[in-house]
């Protein structure tokens, strides 16, 4: 078995933190290994004044560390697994999906207990996402969408100084950070679908390395996850999904067994909102994902596509 592991990952407090708990999850396998990181600051953290849908989307987070993989300075690249585009460079193969964090969309405000049908009329609310942008359009109109980039502790800090009234992160990376407490809301699926995968991490290692792979594995991989995770990626294959269109897509296993995954397509200014819904065996995930897709295009989804791209 190997001995020693480099991880490549992002520098930020939440990078970070995925790196030292996948390392923690392999000492806990293999107690004795070498588990160091090789810190990466990739395009996506060096361009902070520009929206990311229009200087290449959420791969901008995601091409230097997997460069690492392929310059073989690193064995294993810990993601988002939000970031990771629906097809993976060539060489890559993702090893492992983790068990998933709260996967909602969290309201943040100065003040406790302030929601999003309560924040004032015009208020100015920070997002990156054009996902997020147009559902929360979608529901108040009226609400002045501005641009908020930088890693977690620097979009809170904004929000503190006063620059925003209210903004809007994944409940996932607040968490993990230990900073739930600034949730004034999660925002339920009616109002804001997360991103696909949005609360999981990707383990991604060379294709050929099949031993890390196998140790990544047993450290990391939730099996049940995974099929939530294909149907979702599949949905996002399909529409040739990018962070340039509001997208997004949950699934979660249904009560009486298999999956069901909900699905929308809209246009940034929430003029207008396309959803969907398909259920089926579980075993049929990526099939759902696709059926998923399938639907929304016959709704007219492929013309919010070509306008947004």
């Amino acid at each position: 078995m190997k001995q020693k592991i480099v991880i490549a990952t992002r520098g930020s407090a939440l990078a970070l933190w995925q790196a030292e708990h996948t390392k923690a999850r392999l000492v806990a396998v293999q107690p004795g290994i070498d588990v160091t990181f090789n810190v990466i600051k990739t395009q996506g953290d060096k361009i902070l004044d520009v929206p990311l849908a229009k200087v290449g989307g959420k791969g901008l987070f995601v091409k230097e560390i997997e460069q690492a993989l392929l310059d073989e300075t690193a064995d294993v690249a810990v993601h988002s697994m939000k970031d990771v585009p629906a097809q993976l460079e060539p060489g890559l193969a993702l090893a492992a999906v983790s068990a998933r964090e709260v996967p909602w969309d969290a309201l943040c405000t100065r003040e406790a207990g302030v929601t999003l049908a309560a924040l004032k009329h015009g208020a100015v609310v920070g997002t990156s996402s054009m996902r997020r942008q147009c559902q929360l359009l979608a529901v108040r109109p009226d609400l002045q969408i501005r641009m908020l980039r930088g890693n977690v502790p620097t979009r809170i800090k904004k929000l503190d100084d006063g620059e925003f009234d209210a903004i809007v992160l994944a409940a996932a990376g607040l968490t993990r950070l230990g900073l739930a407490e600034r949730i004034t809301q999660l925002l339920p699926l009616e109002v804001s679908i997360p991103a696909v995968a949005q609360g999981v991490l990707g383990l991604e290692t060379r294709a050929q390395d099949l031993l890390t792979a196998e140790l990544i594995r047993r450290a990391m991989h939730d099996a049940a996850e995974e099929r939530r995770i294909a149907a979702e990626r599949a949905f996002l294959a399909r529409m040739g999904g990018s962070c340039q269109t509001p997208l997004a897509a949950h699934a979660v296993d249904r009560p009486s067994g298999g999956l069901s995954i909900v699905g929308m397509c809209g246009m940034p200014d929430g003029s207008k909102i396309l959803r969907a819904q398909v259920a089926g065996p579980a075993e049929d995930a990526e099939l759902l994902g696709q059926r998923l897709g399938d639907d929304l295009l016959a709704q007219g989804a492929d013309a919010i596509l070509a306008a947004t791209r």
